[in-house]
């Protein structure tokens, strides 16, 4: 202790002693002057130093003792300039290429813009040059003279090009989150000092090449979210280095080799999520000891998670969601009981598999740090799993889209570090736990599309962080809690679908947060409160299907951000007001099946009067004129109070008997018809045959479920006997109540009542008529198509014993359906009077008939263009309100809210081309993101064609010798390469790009014959 005091008290003496380091006033030498002048050079670039950082480079101050600026104290040659994350804005000024002693240049986290100077590239001294995190962009300079440069950080900008020209020595290499392209330099790998290299969120291609397999410092390569193809890079296995290995959100596919974990025995992160990987887990991660994050999720994995996984002791996250991963008995589960040995698991997800059966109870033996479990949308069932009650520090508890049943267990409020707690899509029942109102970090609360009974609890009003909270379709009863308006975090409330009754609260006005509202489809009652007003953050209010009354509440009108207010179906009064025009972002509007009357204004929404219904208020009036109502009775400004008594006793009275006689008539007329069946639509003239109500209720023995062969968004299809002579038809009702279901009616019956094609769905006749309970009842009949549709052709199954197997479909009946729907698309777009656009076409709107040959059908959405006999000019009318289309068929430009045109057709016919070939839905789970099913044949085409389509296309066939089998499989290859290649035709991304129907039916019409022949 006394030698350790005399030591210290040397060195403060030292201290005291030496002379201190000034710098000279004194005119520096020429190559300080360079440096001097290079760094107010620099300066002037800079147009923003909001943090002041550059206030001391002044020639009060030597250069040497400028903030940021470090030197070298014999020759005042700057060494260091560091002024990272000072919010500069500006450029960078290529002087400081003449900083020539510079050896570390950090300008990270700013706000740079233009490109990096390609002076700072000659500076051989450089060791470090940090500019990550600014707006650069441009081309990356090369820095091959740079012969010192260690570590090169130029993420998080806006770059562009390819990798640039690097030096041998290089260690560090972070190009990650620009707009990078190209393919990865073969010539990378001869940088064999590599230690870090990241090029994350780019657009680069290719694969990684076999040359990497020779650097033997590489420790983390990150290259996460670019275009990769291919197998898994086999380079890989030879880096026994690698720590951390991230190749997630490409498009690679194969399985993943078994020796994976063997060769990469240091490995600590692995992510191979979101890619197109198929076969087992392997289990040789287990030899990776050292893992602690891995990442498998969106990807196609089968079979069991290996039990070895459990060796994992240090892995923290393991992610396996969105596979086709199985476990069915006590031995599929053994992997659960493995990973009770992860005792630093904090996340676990197996989301999205084909889990089923009950959840073993080891499930309790799983780390006391896990934080977030998540089970969701398996095939589990069973009771609430009890092993969860040890998971004491979840956070996060996901069992939603499985088949649970029986009681949600009170110990659940034990668990009070939850915050996100998702327990929808089950059948559980009983009481919502009164236990729930411990969880005090409780965000997300998802109950949803349960079973649960009783009175929505008053303790969730406690739930002070709460921001979601969904208990919709459920069996609640009693009234809504006013406590849940006092939650300041609460954005989202969904109560809708309940027997829920009462008034809502005044105290709705407290929340002032909330953005959506749904109380739908329950038994409320009483006035709207004027409270509602003050929820000025609301952007979409369910209120349909309740006993409300009184009058729309004029505070609505304060709610600026207002996107949807539906309150339809209820006992609302009094008049429009007029506040609603004022709501500039409102989109849709739904007043419809109330007791409203007076004017309906003619500003805002209701200009737009798709967006807007208000059927069912037979007192309204006036309006924009597409509404059809009847104008409005102008009352002269000088009426007296006499005129107005004389309204009351006389006008009033004769009006109330003028409308019961005009009623009397109407329904005289009705019965009439009724019992002559004579109702039908009138533009369809008296070619089609006529038929009641009636007839079409006999027909499908009353619209029985046992007769229901099709469901969509507005209308159901039945089939049925008909006519005298009993034939089967397909009885398409629409769904009346459902918005844009009227609009698509008279969108049909426009599109079909004359046009006549063999590939059109053949129509037999029209009913717009008056249900048995007097509401409007309108539908159509078509000719019965035997085979069903191509949706259910391509993906439904058939039974055989204990397997499972799908429609074998050849591929001359491919071929001969894709050209059908070809003609038809054709004849609408091109041998019509006028252009006839389907918006809508998708597998599910192909119907086959006994020969299968294909006819198009469904054109609720269908729009029309016709010539001008004025003019050359072409002009169009709508006749749908909804969105153009499907999502997964629905065109770049439809989906960005362009102009809808043939060629939008052309490119859903593309999709449907894929699907017929391919049999993969545009919407499966391996398709998300920037990954769509045209870019995944894009990077596959040509040469792994054969990998992506449907496998029986290329089957060998067992009764044929090898030879012929050989050629036959060659033909059609050679015919599927036809097909793709129109349909990348049909698929571009711009409208003007695409080819038309015309060209695309000749093309296939002439591949058919070359394949058939």
């Amino acid at each position: 202790m006394k030698g350790a005091a005399t030591g210290r008290f040397l060195l403060v003496l030292m201290a005291c002693t030496l002379p201190a380091v000034t710098y000279s006033n004194t005119p520096p030498g020429p190559g300080n002057q360079t440096d001097r002048l290079s760094l107010l050079e620099f300066k002037k670039a800079i147009n923003l130093d909001p943090q002041q950082a550059l206030a001391s480079w002044n020639d009060s101050n030597h250069f040497c003792s400028w903030e940021g600026v470090s030197c070298r104290t014999t020759s005042n040659r700057v060494t260091n300039l560091d002024l990272g994350n000072r919010g500069l804005v500006g450029q960078i000024s290529p002087s400081l290429g003449n900083l020539t002693f510079l050896k570390h240049l950090s300008l990270a986290t700013n706000r740079f813009s233009g490109q990096i100077p390609a002076s700072l590239g000659q500076l051989h001294r450089l060791q470090t040059l940090y500019l990550s995190n600014n707006t650069l962009h441009g081309v990356i300079p090369t820095f091959q003279n740079c012969s010192n440069l260690e570590k090169l950080w130029l993420d998080g900008n806006n770059l562009l090009g390819g990798f640039p020209g690097l030096p041998h020595g290089l260690k560090q290499l972070e190009l990650g989150s620009n707009n990078l392209s190209g393919t990865i330099p073969h010539s990378l790998a001869n940088i064999t000092t590599l230690k870090s290299l990241d090029f994350n969120f780019n657009n680069i291609e290719g694969n990684i090449p076999d040359e990497f397999a020779k650097m033997p410092e590489l420790q983390s390569l990150r290259a996460t979210a670019n275009h990769l193809v291919g197998s898994f890079p086999q380079a890989i296995l030879n880096l026994s280095t690698l720590v951390s290995f991230s190749i997630s959100a490409n498009h690679l596919s194969g399985e993943v080799p078994p020796g994976l974990g063997s060769s990469l025995p240091n490995l600590q992160t692995l992510a191979i999520d979101i890619n197109f990987f198929h076969g087992h887990i392997p289990s040789s991660l287990a030899n990776a000891s050292d893992l602690r994050l891995v990442g498998m999720s969106n990807n196609s994995f089968t079979g069991v998670v290996p039990s070895s996984i459990g060796k994992l002791g240090n892995l923290h996250l393991l992610n396996l969601e969105l596979n086709k991963l199985k476990a069915r008995n006590s031995q599929d589960w053994e992997f659960v009981y493995s990973l009770g040995n992860c005792t630093n698991l904090q996340t676990l997800s197996l989301y999205s598999n084909q889990l089923e059966g009950h959840v073993p109870t080891s499930l309790g033996n799983l780390s006391v740090k896990l934080r977030t479990l998540i089970l969701g949308y398996n095939q589990l069932s069973g009771d609430f799993p009890s092993g969860i009650a040890n998971l004491r520090n979840l956070m996060w508890l996901a069992l939603h889209g499985n088949q649970f049943t029986g009681k949600v267990p009170e110990w659940l409020g034990t668990l009070n570090s939850l915050q996100k707690l998702l327990l929808d899509n089950n059948n559980f029942t009983g009481f919502i736990p009164s236990s729930l109102s411990n969880l005090t970090q409780l965000s997300d609360l998802g109950l949803q599309a349960n079973k649960f009974e009783g009175h929505v609890p008053t303790s969730i009003g406690v739930l002070q962080n709460l921001q979601g909270c969904n208990l919709s379709n459920n069996l609640l009863h009693g009234g809504i809690p006013k406590e849940m308006f006092g939650i300041p975090a609460i954005l989202r409330i969904d109560l809708s679908a309940n027997n829920l009754h009462g008034q809502l609260p005044d105290e709705i006005g407290n929340a002032k947060a909330l953005v959506h509202l749904n109380l739908s489809s329950n038994m409320l009652f009483g006035e709207l409160p004027t409270t509602i007003g003050n929820c000025e953050n609301l952007e979409d209010i369910g209120l349909r299907r309740n006993n409300f009354g009184g009058s729309i509440p004029v505070s609505l009108g304060n709610i600026r951000g207002l996107e949807v207010l539906d309150l339809s179906h209820n006992n609302l009064t009094g008049s429009i007001p007029m506040s609603l025009t004022n709501l500039q972002y409102l989109e849709q509007l739904d007043l419809s099946f109330n007791n409203i009357s007076g004017e309906v204004p003619l500003k805002g929404i209701f200009s737009n009067v798709t967006a807007v219904r208000i059927d069912g208020n037979p007192g309204l009036c006036g309006g924009p004129l597409e509404l059809h109502l009847l104008a409005c009775q102008v009352m002269p400004a000088n009426s007296s109070k006499k005129r107005h008594s004389i309204v009351q006793k006389v006008v009033i009275p004769l009006s109330s008997i003028l409308a019961l006689v005009i009623v009397i008539t109407v329904m005289v007329v009705w019965r009439r018809n009724r019992k002559t069946n004579m109702l039908s639509l009138p533009s369809f003239g008296s070619k089609f045959p006529k038929v009641s109500y009636h007839d079409l209720a006999q027909a499908t023995c009353g619209f029985s479920t046992s007769n229901l062969i099709g469901k969509g968004r507005y209308s159901s299809v039945y089939k049925g006997e008909l006519f005298q002579d009993r034939t089967m038809v397909a009885v398409k009702v629409f769904l009346l109540e459902t918005w844009g279901a009227q609009k698509s009616f008279i969108a049909e019956c426009n599109a079909l009542q004359n046009v006549r094609h063999r590939n059109l769905v053949p129509i037999l006749t029209v009913c717009s008529s008056i249900d048995s309970n007097g509401n409007d009842f309108k539908a159509l009949v078509y000719e019965f198509m035997t085979q069903g549709d191509l949706h259910e052709l391509l993906y439904s199954t058939q039974c055989d014993g204990n397997t499972s197997t799908r429609s074998h479909i050849t591929m001359a009946q491919r071929l001969s359906i894709a050209v059908d729907v070809a003609d038809a698309l054709e004849y609408l777009h091109h041998g019509n009077q006028g252009t006839i656009i389907h918006c809508d076409l998708k597998p599910s709107n192909i119907l086959l008939d006994d020969n299968m040959t294909a006819h198009v059908g469904d054109f609720g959405l269908a729009r029309f263009k016709f010539e001008s006999a004025a003019s050359s000019s072409t002009y169009s009318i709508s006749t749908s309100v909804a969105i153009m289309g499907t999502i997964g068929y629905i065109p770049p430009e439809c989906a960005a809210g362009g102009a809808v045109s043939s060629a939008g057709d052309v490119y859903s016919f593309g999709i449907v081309l894929l699907e017929i070939f391919l049999r993969r839905r545009p919407t499966d789970d391996m398709f998300n993101g920037e990954m769509n099913i045209t870019k995944f044949v894009e990077i596959n085409f040509p040469d792994r064609i054969p990998q992506i389509i449907d496998p029986e296309l290329l089957e060998e066939k067992q009764h044929l010798s090898p030879e012929t089998s050989l050629a036959m499989k060659e033909k059609s290859l050679e015919c599927l390469l036809s097909v793709l290649n129109i349909v990348l035709l049909c698929t571009k991304p711009s409208p003007n790009e695409r080819i038309c129907m015309q060209e695309v039916t000749a093309r296939l019409h002439g591949i058919k014959k070359a394949y058939i022949s």
